[in-house]
């Protein structure tokens, strides 16, 4: 029989990556059996990824996976900006040698694949990066709270990845603060992630302009 954790850590993966879309039903019976487990095991899940914020249990409608408005995505993008700014300040201060090659060897990927026009997998970069920015910052409090947040808008990324010219912007931006952390440069690093985030908050602003939803 399959763990909780076990499932809890799958579920949760596949919201994270957009397997399961923002407002998709999440059936205990039909999960059992897709993850091999009881419907207990599920029920435990759910309730865990619904104190994470990325589901919605309602009384007699069961569960989905939770929805955000833009206004919603805009206040988690703001809390997000000063742990990432600190995040790359200490990454720079913090990243060996190996840090540094693997840093420069996911902005070479990324690269590669806006060229090729494969969005999806940028997306996936994308998180991979700040991953691995926040595990080379040494900071955990700030590792983990920005975690938390990431996940409440997790699907946000893949929205901004298919955002027609945002990936091109993005891996500038992404240059900018690998090429700050890999020099050392603690301000460049921070000014370099100050920027990626206003620009991000500017989309996200034009959307909400636009009353667009997530």
């Amino acid at each position: 029989m399959t763990s909780t954790s076990h499932v809890t850590d799958t579920l949760r993966q596949e919201v994270l990556t957009g397997h399961l879309a923002p407002g998709e039903r999440l059936v205990e019976l039909d999960l059992a059996q897709r993850y091999g487990c009881g419907r207990a095991g599920v029920r435990s899940a759910l309730v865990a990824l619904e104190k994470e914020g990325l589901v919605d249990r309602r009384a007699n409608r069961g569960a989905t996976v939770r929805r955000i408005t833009v206004a919603e995505a805009i206040q988690v993008t703001e809390a997000r900006a000063a742990l990432e700014v600190l995040v790359a300040r200490h990454a720079a201060r913090h990243a060996t040698e190996a840090d540094r090659a693997e840093l420069r060897s996911i902005v070479e990927a990324m690269r590669r694949v806006v060229g090729e026009g494969q969005y999806t997998q940028y997306s996936d970069l994308n998180g991979r990066l700040h991953q691995r920015l926040r595990e080379v910052s040494r900071h955990s409090v700030a590792r983990d709270l920005i975690g938390n947040l990431r996940n409440r808008a997790a699907h946000l990324r893949f929205r901004l990845a298919l955002q027609p010219g945002r990936p091109a912007q993005s891996l500038v931006e992404h240059e900018a603060i690998v090429a700050a952390v890999v020099g050392g440069d603690e301000n460049a690093a921070a000014a370099a992630m100050e920027q990626h985030i206003a620009s991000v908050l500017h989309v996200l602003r034009h959307w909400d302009d636009l009353g667009r939803g997530i």
